[in-house]
Parts: structure tokens; C-alpha cells; sequence
């Protein structure tokens, strides 16, 4: 039996894939799930093994690492982060489609698997656009603007690579980008679809 396609997400920070994965985990609650990443960062106040993270040590992640049990990792301050194979089989086996929202290395090394994962690009219209709800946010630096800026025009221009991504959804306006999100989704799991 082949298993459903886990759909990954990904765009810069601030281009609405947060926003745009609440609203669909909220619509269709039965139909998608997040995998639970691994992390060597402490919980934090609220957070429990298993739901947020699984937390590891760094001396366990590393063999999980070199035994290829992720499908894609990261260090981020000094913590590791990453998807297990392990994780994503879990929600599968649930009958909900699994959904990633991974940056662009993770998009690369997760099309290397056998998982076929479908990548939706989340785009913002603009990178004025995108400084724009960077700034709005009210919770960054501008040094940390700047960086997220530099990484968000090498991601916009990664997205034009041809294969990079299965499609491309423009955020400009939040119900039009989520119509055409939804649409895309339903062509991987009409039967899920149906089942709200």
C-alpha cells in the first residue's frame, strides 16, 4: 500500500507559511499533522517530550545522524535539530498527511529519499513586501532583518531552479494564497478531503 505524500512548506521567515499551516491544521484537523522534530535543546517551560520535541542528547542525535534516520537536520545556536524518517512514518501510519515546513536545505535533502514529498514554496510578493511584515512583527533586530532578508533572496532565488519545488504559491493575499494552497492538497489526498 502506498503511503500518503508528506507535503513540505517552505519560504522565508514572514512569508505567511505559519499562518497559512494554522489556518489549514484548523480547517481540516483530520486530514494533516506535523512530525515531531528532534532537538539537544533543553524543553522549555510547557513543552513535553514527544508532543513538542523529542529531546535527545547531542551524543544520541549524532548516531541517529550517521545511521541516517533523518531526513533532514540542522545546528541552529548550538542545537541540533532534525526530521526523523521514524516521525514521519509515525503521522502516515495515522492516515493524515504529514506536513514539513523545513528551510531550502532541508527541501534538498528531503527530495533525496524515498518519500516523494510534494514542495510547496511559500513566496512573498516582494522583498519590500516581506521587510515589510518583518518589520511589522516588532520582534527582530534589524541586524536580524537584514540576515533574514539576505536568506529569505537566496531562498526566492533557489525557488526558480527548475525542480526545486513541485509548485509555487505567491502570498500576497492570505484567502487567495490558502484557496490555492487547499486546492494543491487536494490533489494529493481528495479521500482525506472528504472525510471532513
Amino acid at each position: 500500500m502506498a503511503s500518503i505524500r508528506p507535503v513540505v512548506l517552505s519560504g522565508p521567515s514572514g512569508s505567511g507559511k505559519s499562518t497559512l499551516l494554522k489556518k489549514l491544521m484548523e480547517e481540516y484537523p483530520k486530514c494533516f499533522a506535523f512530525s515531531v522534530s528532534h532537538t539537544t535543546r533543553d524543553p522549555r517551560p510547557g513543552e513535553k517530550h514527544g508532543t513538542h520535541y523529542y529531546y535527545v542528547s547531542r551524543e544520541e542525535m549524532t548516531k541517529m545522524i550517521s545511521n541516517n534516520e533523518f531526513v533532514e537536520h540542522a545546528e541552529f545556536s548550538n542545537n541540533l535539530y532534525g526530521t526523523s524518517k521514524m516521525a514521519i512514518e509515525k503521522v502516515q501510519a495515522s492516515g493524515r498527511i504529514c506536513m514539513l515546513d523545513i528551510d531550502m536545505q532541508g527541501v534538498k535533502n528531503i527530495k533525496k529519499t524515498d518519500l516523494n514529498p510534494l514542495c510547496i514554496f511559500i513566496q512573498p510578493p516582494s522583498l519590500e513586501k516581506l521587510e515589510q511584515r518583518l518589520r511589522d512583527r516588532k520582534t527582530d533586530t534589524e541586524e536580524a532583518i537584514q540576515r533574514r532578508l539576505k536568506i529569505a533572496n537566496g531562498e526566492m532565488e533557489y525557488s526558480k531552479t527548475q525542480g526545486a519545488y513541485d509548485h509555487i504559491v505567491i502570498n500576497d493575499e492570505l484567502e487567495i494564497s490558502y484557496q490555492k494552497l487547499k486546492g494543491l492538497l487536494i490533489k494529493v489526498s481528495s479521500i482525506c478531503f472528504n472525510l471532513e
